[in-house]
């Protein structure tokens, strides 16, 4: 009985207040769009209101209240929840990833008569689910969070039911996320089974806290039993981070989810297992760093190679986002890997930082090129060929600049955002002398620039005329609409914001 009251007394629910308000926020859209009367549209106000709110109310609490940085930070739930300013940076992140991902999904809502609450709600979920995932200090908190982010994912990729891509890209994220949850399960279960039955004076007596496990795995590093778990528990989330060599489903499922969706799953879902993976290769693996460096730098170099060489010969734009975006995982866990192997003069929260950074500067290039790509998006999103794109500065001037901008940001054109990022990757792997994957890295870059820029000149230039008389007359593509003054807005700022951070980016740095 004491000890019940220990652990009721440790659930301080205050710290959840942003959780708790975007999973009742959620409930209340449900419930509205229970009772609502037929015929009458529910859209959702309800959301962009907390997400909105909750956004506000965290970079307010930064810019004016001093969080101080270099604290430890709180623990609660019997050390389930660690919470820090590196963890409320990202709880922040996921609010305005899906405070974007509610604006830019509403006009394809509307136009194809889909149901908004139920998608806002989802969207509120997920992010909820992801604030808590970055918080995990403990094995079972993390698989439920993880879960409860994998089921919200499931239903947004199909969202669009009458399409045969999007449930297509449904069925397939479904079937390998329960592949991948199945192995990461296995991984903890064998962890938790080797340290629970270790007869040595190392056993600890919670063998899911990452606390504990840490002291564990330090003193048992050769264990086959151990590194065996290790290894699965990293295949699990290698899924979600769209890393090889489970990376097979991202093109797919990209091009069949609506385009909202998309950006949502590449940009949240994907900073979420990133921050989740340096947290355990930092915390409770990094006594496998022997280990974990040479099987992480093989994860890497095939992921980078595989996600550049792929989207050298896509036509679809959102295939080529999608391979694309496995090259970005590729680059991101050289960061993680430069974090287990950096020198001890050199400060891990600079490794963090550089990783962050990156995160940061991918979400706002590819929230501007989704955002472009849903306003120019037939009524079958998923078919669209570059072609579509074609002379859209001399129709378009606002949404090929936008474009443009996103698009050199994502290949490191300097001084966008994007170059910052992948110098600042450079610098920490240049640091942990991984010179090999600085090499793989350059190579990288230099691929993505040739895609990317064809795909800018496809927009920029109009098409040259054929030489051959027995050509067909060229298609005459329709004219795109210009998005709404509140989307116009948003997509503007996300480019001012890219090109800003290209050339000021210490305040930030400061932060960390």
């Amino acid at each position: 009985m004491n000890d019940f009251k220990l652990y009721a007394e440790a659930n301080d629910w205050g710290l959840l207040v942003p959780e708790i308000s975007l999973a009742f926020g959620a409930l209340l859209l449900l419930c509205r769009e229970a009772l609502r009367k037929q015929g009458r549209e529910s859209g959702g106000g309800l959301a962009f209101l907390l997400q909105g709110g909750l956004l506000v109310y965290f970079v307010a609490r930064y810019l004016f209240f001093d969080p101080r940085p270099d604290s430890a930070g709180e623990s609660a739930f019997n050390g389930m929840i660690q919470q820090s300013f590196p963890a409320d940076v990202m709880r922040c992140f996921f609010l305005g990833c899906a405070f974007l991902t509610s604006l830019f999904a509403n006009p394809g809502l509307r136009e194809r008569r889909l149901p908004q609450a139920e998608f806002h709600a989802l969207v509120s979920l997920a992010a909820a689910s992801m604030m808590l995932l970055v918080q995990s200090n403990h094995f079972l908190m993390l698989f439920v969070s993880l879960e409860t982010v994998a089921v919200c994912f499931y239903v947004l990729v199909s969202y669009h039911r009458g399409s045969p891509y999007s449930l297509e890209a449904g069925l397939k994220y479904l079937v390998f996320g329960a592949l991948s949850s199945a192995i990461l399960l296995f991984g903890i279960a064998l962890l938790y089974g080797t340290a629970a039955s270790w007869s040595g004076g190392t056993a600890p007596s919670d063998p899911l806290s990452f606390t504990m496990l840490e002291q564990f795995v330090a003193a048992n590093s050769d264990s086959l039993a151990v590194r065996a778990g290790t290894a699965f528990v990293l295949a699990g989330l290698a899924f979600k981070l769209g890393a090889a060599p489970f990376q097979a489903w991202v093109p797919d499922v990209y091009q069949g989810a609506p385009t909202a969706v998309t950006a949502y799953l590449a940009v949240a879902s994907k900073s979420a297992g990133f921050v989740v993976l340096f947290n355990l290769v930092t915390g409770p693996l990094f006594g496998l760093r022997e280990f974990l460096i040479p099987l992480l730098s093989l994860v890497a170099i095939i992921t980078i190679l595989f996600g550049n060489l792929g989207a050298l010969t896509q036509t679809n734009v959102k295939r080529l986002m999608g391979f694309s975006g496995v090259a970005h995982a590729g680059y991101l866990l050289v960061g993680i890997i430069a974090a287990i192997g950096m020198h001890p003069d050199v400060p891990e929260k600079s490794v963090f930082w550089a990783i962050v950074f990156y995160l940061l500067s991918y979400s706002l290039a590819s929230y501007g090129v989704f955002g472009v790509m849903g306003v120019l998006a037939p009524t079958e999103d998923a078919d669209q060929p570059r072609s579509l794109y074609s002379s859209l500065a001399q129709k378009q001037p606002f949404l090929a600049f936008t474009l443009a901008v996103g698009l050199g940001s994502l290949a490191g054109i300097p001084p966008l955002a994007g170059f910052i990022g992948k110098l600042l990757l450079f610098v920490v792997a240049f640091q942990a002398e991984l010179y090999g994957l600085l090499a793989v890295m350059v190579m990288g870059v230099v691929i993505a620039i040739y895609y990317y820029f064809a795909w800018i000149r496809e927009t920029v230039f109009p098409p040259l005329p054929s030489l051959d008389s027995s050509d067909k007359e060229p298609q005459v593509l329709w004219s795109p609409q210009f998005p709404s003054l509140l989307l116009a807005c948003i997509l503007g700022l996300l480019t001012l914001t890219t090109i800003l951070l290209g050339f000021y980016q210490s305040s930030l740095g400061q932060s960390f």
